[in-house]
Protein backbone atom coordinates (compact mmCIF):
# COMPACT_ATOMS: atom_id res chain seq x y z
CA UNK A 1 0.00 0.00 0.00
CA UNK A 2 0.98 3.68 -0.21
CA UNK A 3 1.54 3.84 3.55
CA UNK A 4 3.77 0.76 3.40
CA UNK A 5 5.87 2.35 0.66
CA UNK A 6 6.33 5.63 2.47
CA UNK A 7 7.07 3.79 5.68
CA UNK A 8 9.99 2.21 3.80
CA UNK A 9 10.95 5.55 2.20
CA UNK A 10 11.36 7.27 5.56
CA UNK A 11 13.17 4.26 7.00
CA UNK A 12 15.68 4.52 4.13
CA UNK A 13 15.89 8.28 4.67
CA UNK A 14 16.93 7.74 8.27
CA UNK A 15 19.73 5.40 7.15
CA UNK A 16 20.91 7.77 4.39
CA UNK A 17 20.98 10.69 6.84
CA UNK A 18 23.16 8.63 9.19
CA UNK A 19 25.56 7.50 6.43
CA UNK A 20 25.78 10.83 4.55
CA UNK A 21 25.21 13.52 7.18
CA UNK A 22 27.38 16.21 5.57
CA UNK A 23 26.75 15.41 1.91
CA UNK A 24 24.33 17.65 0.02
CA UNK A 25 24.59 15.88 -3.34
CA UNK A 26 23.79 12.17 -3.25
CA UNK A 27 24.78 9.93 -6.16
CA UNK A 28 22.32 7.24 -7.26
CA UNK A 29 22.84 4.38 -9.73
CA UNK A 30 19.53 2.53 -9.82
CA UNK A 31 17.24 1.09 -12.49
CA UNK A 32 13.68 2.18 -13.12
CA UNK A 33 12.16 0.29 -10.21
CA UNK A 34 10.39 0.61 -6.89
CA UNK A 35 13.83 0.65 -5.28
CA UNK A 36 14.96 3.50 -7.54
CA UNK A 37 11.87 5.54 -6.67
CA UNK A 38 12.24 4.84 -2.93
CA UNK A 39 15.90 5.95 -2.82
CA UNK A 40 15.14 9.14 -4.78
CA UNK A 41 12.25 10.03 -2.47
CA UNK A 42 14.30 9.24 0.62
CA UNK A 43 17.07 11.60 -0.48
CA UNK A 44 14.63 14.37 -1.44
CA UNK A 45 12.82 14.09 1.91
CA UNK A 46 16.11 14.97 3.62
CA UNK A 47 16.40 18.20 1.63
CA UNK A 48 19.36 16.76 -0.27
CA UNK A 49 19.98 16.75 -4.02
CA UNK A 50 19.61 13.58 -6.10
CA UNK A 51 22.22 12.92 -8.79
CA UNK A 52 21.02 9.97 -10.87
CA UNK A 53 24.05 8.91 -12.91
CA UNK A 54 23.73 7.72 -16.48
CA UNK A 55 25.26 4.27 -16.20
CA UNK A 56 25.15 3.81 -20.00
CA UNK A 57 27.49 6.80 -20.54
CA UNK A 58 31.23 6.44 -21.03
CA UNK A 59 33.43 5.96 -17.98
CA UNK A 60 34.98 9.38 -18.65
CA UNK A 61 31.52 11.00 -18.59
CA UNK A 62 30.52 9.20 -15.39
CA UNK A 63 33.77 10.18 -13.70
CA UNK A 64 33.24 13.79 -14.82
CA UNK A 65 29.69 13.78 -13.41
CA UNK A 66 30.94 12.43 -10.08
CA UNK A 67 33.69 15.06 -9.90
CA UNK A 68 31.65 18.16 -10.79
CA UNK A 69 28.79 17.07 -8.52
CA UNK A 70 31.25 16.66 -5.65
CA UNK A 71 29.89 13.21 -4.86
CA UNK A 72 31.47 11.22 -2.04
CA UNK A 73 28.74 8.58 -1.69
CA UNK A 74 26.75 6.66 -4.30
CA UNK A 75 23.76 4.48 -3.49
CA UNK A 76 23.27 1.55 -5.82
CA UNK A 77 22.25 -2.09 -5.98
CA UNK A 78 24.67 -5.00 -5.94
CA UNK A 79 22.25 -7.02 -8.08
CA UNK A 80 21.86 -4.18 -10.57
CA UNK A 81 25.61 -3.70 -11.01
CA UNK A 82 25.88 -7.43 -11.65
CA UNK A 83 23.17 -7.24 -14.33
CA UNK A 84 24.91 -4.28 -15.95
CA UNK A 85 28.16 -6.21 -16.05
CA UNK A 86 26.30 -9.06 -17.74
CA UNK A 87 25.32 -6.59 -20.46
CA UNK A 88 28.91 -5.46 -20.91
CA UNK A 89 28.57 -2.32 -18.77
CA UNK A 90 31.13 -2.41 -15.96
CA UNK A 91 31.22 0.84 -13.98
CA UNK A 92 32.63 -0.48 -10.71
CA UNK A 93 36.09 0.91 -11.55
CA UNK A 94 34.60 4.42 -11.95
CA UNK A 95 32.96 4.09 -8.53
CA UNK A 96 36.18 3.06 -6.80
CA UNK A 97 36.96 6.59 -5.59
CA UNK A 98 33.66 7.08 -3.77
CA UNK A 99 31.90 5.34 -0.92
CA UNK A 100 29.46 2.86 -2.45
CA UNK A 101 26.44 1.91 -0.36
CA UNK A 102 24.29 -1.01 -1.50
CA UNK A 103 20.54 -0.73 -0.98
CA UNK A 104 20.39 -4.45 -0.25
CA UNK A 105 22.57 -3.83 2.82
CA UNK A 106 20.46 -0.85 3.89
CA UNK A 107 17.35 -2.95 3.60
CA UNK A 108 18.84 -5.58 5.88
CA UNK A 109 19.61 -2.90 8.48
CA UNK A 110 16.01 -1.66 8.56
CA UNK A 111 13.93 -3.49 11.12
CA UNK A 112 10.26 -4.22 10.59
CA UNK A 113 9.24 -2.35 13.79
CA UNK A 114 10.77 0.85 12.35
CA UNK A 115 8.70 0.53 9.17
CA UNK A 116 5.59 -0.24 11.19
CA UNK A 117 6.21 2.77 13.43
CA UNK A 118 6.49 5.02 10.37
CA UNK A 119 3.36 3.46 8.90
CA UNK A 120 1.40 4.04 12.11
CA UNK A 121 2.60 7.63 12.35
CA UNK A 122 1.38 8.39 8.84
CA UNK A 123 -1.98 6.82 9.57
CA UNK A 124 -2.55 8.57 12.89
CA UNK A 125 -0.62 11.84 13.06
CA UNK A 126 -1.72 15.15 11.48
CA UNK A 127 0.04 16.32 8.32
CA UNK A 128 1.89 19.25 9.94
CA UNK A 129 3.37 17.00 12.60
CA UNK A 130 4.44 14.50 9.94
CA UNK A 131 6.21 17.34 8.15
CA UNK A 132 8.18 18.16 11.27
CA UNK A 133 9.06 14.52 11.88
CA UNK A 134 9.97 13.35 8.38
CA UNK A 135 10.55 16.28 6.03
CA UNK A 136 13.11 19.06 5.95
CA UNK A 137 11.71 22.51 5.23
CA UNK A 138 13.74 23.99 2.37
CA UNK A 139 13.30 26.79 -0.19
CA UNK A 140 11.55 25.81 -3.42
CA UNK A 141 14.42 27.41 -5.36
CA UNK A 142 16.91 24.91 -3.90
CA UNK A 143 18.34 22.37 -6.33
CA UNK A 144 16.42 19.11 -6.12
CA UNK A 145 18.26 17.17 -8.83
CA UNK A 146 21.32 17.40 -11.03
CA UNK A 147 20.97 15.65 -14.38
CA UNK A 148 23.69 15.39 -16.98
CA UNK A 149 23.48 16.02 -20.69
CA UNK A 150 26.15 16.29 -23.39
CA UNK A 151 27.31 19.80 -24.25
CA UNK A 152 28.17 21.31 -27.59
CA UNK A 153 31.72 19.95 -27.36
CA UNK A 154 30.67 16.59 -25.99
CA UNK A 155 31.47 17.42 -22.35
CA UNK A 156 28.51 16.61 -20.07
CA UNK A 157 26.94 19.59 -18.35
CA UNK A 158 25.27 19.30 -14.96
CA UNK A 159 21.75 20.69 -15.19
CA UNK A 160 20.38 21.98 -11.89
CA UNK A 161 16.63 21.54 -11.51
CA UNK A 162 14.86 23.00 -8.47
CA UNK A 163 11.93 21.73 -6.44
CA UNK A 164 9.89 24.51 -8.05
CA UNK A 165 10.94 23.30 -11.51
CA UNK A 166 9.72 19.78 -10.78
CA UNK A 167 6.47 20.78 -9.09
CA UNK A 168 5.60 23.21 -11.89
CA UNK A 169 6.32 20.79 -14.71
CA UNK A 170 4.49 17.94 -13.00
CA UNK A 171 1.40 20.12 -12.54
CA UNK A 172 1.65 21.31 -16.13
CA UNK A 173 1.81 17.77 -17.46
CA UNK A 174 -0.87 16.29 -15.21
CA UNK A 175 -3.28 19.14 -15.97
CA UNK A 176 -2.79 18.46 -19.66
CA UNK A 177 -3.10 14.69 -19.37
CA UNK A 178 -6.01 14.81 -16.91
CA UNK A 179 -5.41 11.50 -15.14
CA UNK A 180 -8.38 9.19 -14.68
CA UNK A 181 -9.13 7.07 -11.60
CA UNK A 182 -8.12 3.82 -13.27
CA UNK A 183 -4.92 5.11 -14.89
CA UNK A 184 -1.73 3.08 -14.52
CA UNK A 185 1.51 4.52 -15.94
CA UNK A 186 4.04 2.35 -17.72
CA UNK A 187 7.35 3.59 -16.25
CA UNK A 188 9.89 2.27 -18.75
CA UNK A 189 12.23 5.26 -19.13
CA UNK A 190 15.45 5.48 -17.06
CA UNK A 191 15.39 7.74 -14.01
CA UNK A 192 18.68 9.38 -15.02
CA UNK A 193 16.68 11.06 -17.83
CA UNK A 194 14.55 14.04 -16.90
CA UNK A 195 11.41 12.55 -18.47
CA UNK A 196 11.86 9.27 -16.64
CA UNK A 197 12.44 11.04 -13.32
CA UNK A 198 9.80 13.77 -13.64
CA UNK A 199 6.91 12.30 -15.58
CA UNK A 200 7.30 8.56 -15.09
CA UNK A 201 8.40 8.55 -11.42
CA UNK A 202 7.72 11.73 -9.43
CA UNK A 203 4.48 12.72 -11.20
CA UNK A 204 2.59 9.48 -10.47
CA UNK A 205 3.85 9.46 -6.88
CA UNK A 206 2.64 13.02 -6.27
CA UNK A 207 -0.66 12.45 -8.05
CA UNK A 208 -1.32 9.08 -6.44
CA UNK A 209 -1.28 7.20 -9.75
CA UNK A 210 0.07 3.61 -9.77
CA UNK A 211 3.03 2.98 -12.07
CA UNK A 212 4.66 -0.16 -13.41
CA UNK A 213 8.46 -0.26 -13.57
CA UNK A 214 10.36 -1.94 -16.39
CA UNK A 215 14.09 -1.12 -16.46
CA UNK A 216 14.58 -2.10 -20.12
CA UNK A 217 12.21 -0.31 -22.54
CA UNK A 218 13.60 -2.33 -25.46
CA UNK A 219 12.31 -5.60 -23.95
CA UNK A 220 9.05 -5.56 -25.89
CA UNK A 221 7.74 -8.84 -24.52
CA UNK A 222 8.20 -7.80 -20.87
CA UNK A 223 6.65 -4.38 -21.49
CA UNK A 224 3.66 -6.05 -23.13
CA UNK A 225 3.21 -8.63 -20.37
CA UNK A 226 3.39 -6.00 -17.62
CA UNK A 227 0.89 -3.78 -19.43
CA UNK A 228 -1.52 -6.67 -19.76
CA UNK A 229 -1.06 -8.00 -16.23
CA UNK A 230 -1.52 -4.65 -14.48
CA UNK A 231 -3.81 -2.93 -17.01
CA UNK A 232 -1.39 -0.18 -17.96
CA UNK A 233 -3.12 2.81 -19.54
CA UNK A 234 -0.39 5.40 -20.26
CA UNK A 235 2.74 4.55 -22.25
CA UNK A 236 5.77 6.79 -22.77
CA UNK A 237 8.54 6.11 -25.24
CA UNK A 238 10.62 7.11 -28.22
CA UNK A 239 10.22 6.44 -31.93
CA UNK A 240 12.92 3.77 -31.58
CA UNK A 241 11.06 1.94 -28.82
CA UNK A 242 7.71 2.16 -30.59
CA UNK A 243 9.29 0.65 -33.70
CA UNK A 244 10.51 -2.28 -31.59
CA UNK A 245 7.02 -2.80 -30.13
CA UNK A 246 5.35 -2.62 -33.54
CA UNK A 247 7.77 -5.15 -35.06
CA UNK A 248 7.98 -7.54 -32.10
CA UNK A 249 6.26 -10.86 -32.74
CA UNK A 250 6.28 -11.57 -29.00
CA UNK A 251 4.26 -8.43 -28.17
CA UNK A 252 0.70 -9.30 -29.18
CA UNK A 253 -1.72 -6.39 -29.83
CA UNK A 254 -3.97 -7.66 -27.01
CA UNK A 255 -1.18 -6.97 -24.53
CA UNK A 256 -1.73 -3.26 -25.13
CA UNK A 257 -5.49 -3.62 -24.93
CA UNK A 258 -5.76 -1.41 -21.84
CA UNK A 259 -3.46 1.39 -23.13
CA UNK A 260 -5.40 4.59 -23.83
CA UNK A 261 -2.70 7.23 -24.26
CA UNK A 262 0.74 6.93 -25.89
CA UNK A 263 3.26 9.78 -25.72
CA UNK A 264 6.40 9.93 -27.87
CA UNK A 265 9.38 12.19 -27.37
CA UNK A 266 13.21 12.48 -27.17
CA UNK A 267 13.55 12.02 -30.94
CA UNK A 268 11.47 12.83 -34.00
CA UNK A 269 8.60 10.39 -34.50
CA UNK A 270 8.95 8.66 -37.85
CA UNK A 271 5.87 8.57 -40.05
CA UNK A 272 6.33 4.85 -40.72
CA UNK A 273 6.55 4.14 -36.97
CA UNK A 274 3.35 6.11 -36.37
CA UNK A 275 1.58 4.11 -39.07
CA UNK A 276 2.96 0.71 -38.00
CA UNK A 277 1.99 1.33 -34.38
CA UNK A 278 -1.52 2.44 -35.37
CA UNK A 279 -1.99 -0.57 -37.64
CA UNK A 280 -0.86 -3.11 -35.03
CA UNK A 281 -2.30 -1.66 -31.83
CA UNK A 282 -5.00 0.73 -33.07
CA UNK A 283 -3.37 3.50 -31.02
CA UNK A 284 -2.26 6.99 -31.98
CA UNK A 285 1.12 8.23 -30.78
CA UNK A 286 0.94 11.80 -29.47
CA UNK A 287 4.26 13.51 -30.08
CA UNK A 288 5.72 15.76 -27.38
CA UNK A 289 8.77 17.98 -26.97
CA UNK A 290 11.10 18.59 -24.07
CA UNK A 291 14.66 19.23 -22.96
CA UNK A 292 16.53 18.36 -19.80
CA UNK A 293 16.92 22.09 -19.21
CA UNK A 294 13.13 22.41 -18.95
CA UNK A 295 12.56 19.53 -16.50
CA UNK A 296 11.69 18.39 -19.38
CA UNK A 297 8.13 19.10 -20.60
CA UNK A 298 7.51 21.95 -23.04
CA UNK A 299 4.71 20.95 -25.38
CA UNK A 300 2.59 17.97 -26.33
CA UNK A 301 -0.20 16.81 -28.56
CA UNK A 302 -3.31 15.50 -26.83
CA UNK A 303 -6.51 13.85 -28.10
CA UNK A 304 -9.10 16.07 -29.79
CA UNK A 305 -12.11 16.92 -27.63
CA UNK A 306 -15.76 17.32 -28.66
CA UNK A 307 -17.61 20.22 -27.02
CA UNK A 308 -21.17 18.92 -26.63
CA UNK A 309 -22.49 22.43 -25.98
CA UNK A 310 -21.31 23.91 -29.26
CA UNK A 311 -20.63 20.62 -31.11
CA UNK A 312 -17.24 21.97 -32.11
CA UNK A 313 -14.01 20.00 -32.06
CA UNK A 314 -11.20 21.32 -29.89
CA UNK A 315 -8.11 20.34 -31.86
CA UNK A 316 -5.45 18.91 -29.57
CA UNK A 317 -3.41 16.89 -32.05
CA UNK A 318 -1.70 17.83 -35.28
CA UNK A 319 0.53 14.97 -36.53
CA UNK A 320 3.94 16.24 -37.57
CA UNK A 321 3.96 18.83 -34.79
CA UNK A 322 4.98 18.47 -31.16
CA UNK A 323 1.77 20.08 -29.94
CA UNK A 324 0.98 23.24 -28.04
CA UNK A 325 2.89 24.57 -25.02
CA UNK A 326 2.03 23.27 -21.56
CA UNK A 327 -0.22 25.51 -19.41
CA UNK A 328 1.99 28.22 -17.91
CA UNK A 329 4.65 27.83 -20.62
CA UNK A 330 5.55 30.24 -23.39
CA UNK A 331 7.09 29.54 -26.78
CA UNK A 332 8.73 32.16 -28.93
CA UNK A 333 10.35 31.84 -32.35
CA UNK A 334 13.12 34.37 -32.83
CA UNK A 335 15.94 35.31 -35.15
CA UNK A 336 18.94 33.31 -33.84
CA UNK A 337 21.25 36.31 -34.13
CA UNK A 338 19.13 39.15 -32.74
CA UNK A 339 16.60 37.13 -30.69
CA UNK A 340 13.88 39.35 -32.20
CA UNK A 341 10.46 37.64 -32.45
CA UNK A 342 9.53 36.28 -35.90
CA UNK A 343 6.05 36.19 -37.48
CA UNK A 344 3.78 33.13 -37.24
CA UNK A 345 4.88 30.41 -39.64
CA UNK A 346 8.44 31.67 -40.01
CA UNK A 347 11.27 29.38 -38.97
CA UNK A 348 13.74 30.42 -36.30
CA UNK A 349 15.29 29.67 -32.92
CA UNK A 350 12.91 28.19 -30.34
CA UNK A 351 12.85 29.98 -26.97
CA UNK A 352 11.03 28.57 -23.94
CA UNK A 353 9.73 30.55 -21.01
CA UNK A 354 8.12 29.13 -17.90
CA UNK A 355 8.60 28.02 -14.33
CA UNK A 356 10.08 24.72 -15.51
CA UNK A 357 13.20 26.41 -16.96
CA UNK A 358 16.31 25.17 -15.15
CA UNK A 359 18.23 26.99 -12.45
CA UNK A 360 21.37 26.73 -14.58
CA UNK A 361 24.41 24.64 -15.44
CA UNK A 362 26.32 23.42 -12.40
CA UNK A 363 29.41 25.53 -11.82
CA UNK A 364 29.24 27.06 -15.31
CA UNK A 365 27.78 30.57 -15.06
CA UNK A 366 29.16 31.56 -18.48
CA UNK A 367 27.43 28.68 -20.27
CA UNK A 368 24.26 29.36 -18.29
CA UNK A 369 24.34 32.99 -19.44
CA UNK A 370 24.64 31.82 -23.05
CA UNK A 371 21.33 29.95 -22.97
CA UNK A 372 19.29 31.81 -20.33
CA UNK A 373 18.18 35.35 -21.22
CA UNK A 374 15.67 37.69 -19.61
CA UNK A 375 13.63 39.33 -22.38
CA UNK A 376 10.61 41.55 -21.71
CA UNK A 377 10.70 40.48 -18.08
CA UNK A 378 10.52 36.76 -18.94
CA UNK A 379 13.32 34.28 -18.29
CA UNK A 380 13.83 32.37 -21.57
CA UNK A 381 15.82 29.23 -22.39
CA UNK A 382 17.49 29.31 -25.82
CA UNK A 383 17.07 25.73 -27.06
CA UNK A 384 19.38 25.70 -30.07
CA UNK A 385 16.50 24.07 -31.98
CA UNK A 386 14.96 25.47 -35.15
CA UNK A 387 11.19 25.49 -35.40
CA UNK A 388 8.01 27.35 -36.25
CA UNK A 389 4.61 28.03 -34.72
CA UNK A 390 1.37 27.89 -36.67
CA UNK A 391 -1.66 30.10 -36.24
CA UNK A 392 -3.09 27.76 -33.56
CA UNK A 393 0.10 27.72 -31.49
CA UNK A 394 1.28 24.24 -32.52
CA UNK A 395 5.06 23.85 -32.65
CA UNK A 396 6.91 22.11 -35.45
CA UNK A 397 10.58 21.19 -35.02
CA UNK A 398 12.39 21.90 -38.27
CA UNK A 399 16.05 21.28 -37.47
CA UNK A 400 18.78 21.89 -34.89
CA UNK A 401 21.26 24.67 -35.00
CA UNK A 402 23.83 22.82 -32.95
CA UNK A 403 25.87 19.93 -34.32
CA UNK A 404 24.09 17.03 -32.74
CA UNK A 405 22.34 13.91 -33.94
CA UNK A 406 19.75 11.96 -31.97
CA UNK A 407 20.20 8.21 -32.10
CA UNK A 408 17.70 6.14 -30.15
CA UNK A 409 16.79 9.23 -28.12
CA UNK A 410 20.41 9.95 -27.13
CA UNK A 411 22.08 13.22 -28.11
CA UNK A 412 25.43 12.57 -29.81
CA UNK A 413 27.90 15.39 -30.38
CA UNK A 414 29.40 15.29 -33.88
CA UNK A 415 32.36 17.31 -32.62
CA UNK A 416 33.00 14.65 -29.99
CA UNK A 417 32.73 11.92 -32.65
CA UNK A 418 35.35 13.67 -34.77
CA UNK A 419 37.61 14.20 -31.77
CA UNK A 420 37.54 10.51 -30.83
CA UNK A 421 38.00 9.23 -34.40
CA UNK A 422 40.97 11.54 -34.94
CA UNK A 423 42.66 9.71 -32.06
CA UNK A 424 42.24 6.45 -33.99
CA UNK A 425 43.09 7.27 -37.62
CA UNK A 426 46.42 8.50 -39.07
CA UNK A 427 47.00 12.25 -38.92
CA UNK A 428 47.07 12.38 -42.74
CA UNK A 429 43.40 11.43 -42.88
CA UNK A 430 40.97 14.36 -42.83
CA UNK A 431 37.46 13.69 -41.54
CA UNK A 432 34.14 15.37 -40.84
CA UNK A 433 31.10 13.75 -39.23
CA UNK A 434 27.61 14.73 -40.35
CA UNK A 435 24.10 13.60 -39.50
CA UNK A 436 21.55 12.13 -41.87
CA UNK A 437 18.05 10.60 -41.51
CA UNK A 438 17.85 6.93 -40.57
CA UNK A 439 14.55 5.02 -41.01
CA UNK A 440 15.19 2.91 -37.92
CA UNK A 441 17.08 5.07 -35.42
CA UNK A 442 15.85 8.53 -36.39
CA UNK A 443 19.32 9.71 -37.38
CA UNK A 444 22.69 8.23 -38.25
CA UNK A 445 26.29 9.37 -38.47
CA UNK A 446 27.96 9.60 -41.87
CA UNK A 447 31.74 9.92 -41.85
CA UNK A 448 33.16 11.90 -44.76
CA UNK A 449 36.89 11.37 -45.16
CA UNK A 450 39.84 12.28 -47.38
CA UNK A 451 43.32 10.78 -47.42
CA UNK A 452 45.31 7.73 -48.37
CA UNK A 453 43.29 5.11 -46.54
CA UNK A 454 40.92 2.43 -47.77
CA UNK A 455 37.36 2.39 -46.48
CA UNK A 456 37.80 -1.14 -45.20
CA UNK A 457 40.92 -0.17 -43.25
CA UNK A 458 39.15 2.85 -41.75
CA UNK A 459 36.18 0.73 -40.68
CA UNK A 460 38.49 -1.88 -39.16
CA UNK A 461 40.35 0.74 -37.10
CA UNK A 462 37.11 2.07 -35.64
CA UNK A 463 35.71 -1.43 -35.09
CA UNK A 464 38.80 -2.41 -33.04
CA UNK A 465 38.67 0.77 -30.96
CA UNK A 466 36.83 1.46 -27.70
CA UNK A 467 34.66 4.09 -29.35
CA UNK A 468 31.15 4.23 -27.87
CA UNK A 469 28.83 2.22 -30.19
CA UNK A 470 26.45 5.18 -30.45
CA UNK A 471 29.32 7.32 -31.76
CA UNK A 472 30.33 4.90 -34.52
CA UNK A 473 29.46 5.96 -38.07
CA UNK A 474 26.82 4.02 -39.96
CA UNK A 475 28.09 5.09 -43.39
CA UNK A 476 31.49 6.06 -44.82
CA UNK A 477 32.07 8.20 -47.90
CA UNK A 478 35.36 9.19 -49.55
CA UNK A 479 35.72 12.77 -50.87
CA UNK A 480 38.28 13.99 -53.38
CA UNK A 481 38.28 17.30 -51.51
CA UNK A 482 36.83 18.25 -48.15
CA UNK A 483 34.19 21.02 -48.27
CA UNK A 484 35.72 24.28 -47.06
CA UNK A 485 34.59 27.83 -46.43
CA UNK A 486 36.58 30.82 -47.59
CA UNK A 487 38.09 31.08 -44.14
CA UNK A 488 39.49 27.57 -44.46
CA UNK A 489 37.02 26.09 -42.01
CA UNK A 490 34.97 23.02 -42.89
CA UNK A 491 31.71 23.87 -44.64
CA UNK A 492 29.38 22.03 -42.27
CA UNK A 493 26.26 22.89 -44.26
CA UNK A 494 27.71 21.30 -47.39
CA UNK A 495 28.96 18.33 -45.38
CA UNK A 496 25.44 17.71 -44.08
CA UNK A 497 24.01 17.93 -47.59
CA UNK A 498 26.54 15.40 -48.90
CA UNK A 499 25.82 13.07 -45.96
CA UNK A 500 22.08 13.19 -46.60
CA UNK A 501 22.61 12.43 -50.32
CA UNK A 502 24.85 9.49 -49.44
CA UNK A 503 22.31 8.13 -46.97
CA UNK A 504 19.46 8.55 -49.47
CA UNK A 505 21.34 6.82 -52.30
CA UNK A 506 22.45 3.88 -50.19
CA UNK A 507 19.05 3.51 -48.58
CA UNK A 508 17.40 2.70 -51.91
Amino acid sequence: SLFDRFGVVFAFAQKIRAKSPQSQNIGIVMPTSAGGAIVNLAVLSLGKTVVNLNYTASKVSIAHAIAVSDLDTIYTSRQFLSKLKGRGIDIEEVLSNVDVVFVEDLKQEISKPVVLRNWAAMKLLPYRLLQLLYLKNIPTEQTAAILFSSGSEGTPKGIELTHKNFMANIKQFTNLLNFQEDDVIMATLPIFHSFGLTVATLAPLLEGVPFICQPDPTDAESVGKLAAKYNGTVLFGTSTFFRIYAKSKKLHPLMFGSIRFVVGGAEKLSIDVREMFKKKFGLDIYEAYGTTETTPGISANIPDVLNTDTWQIQIGNKPGTVGMPFPGSSLRIVDPETLKPLPVGEEGMILIGGTQVMKGYLGEPEKTAEVIRVIDGVRWYITGDKGKLDEDGFLTIVDRYSRFVKIGGEMISLSAVEEEIRKIVPESVDIVAAGAPDPKKGEQIVLLYHGEIAEGELKEMIARSNLNPLMRPSLYHYLEEMPRLGSGKTDLKMAKKIAEEVAASRGK
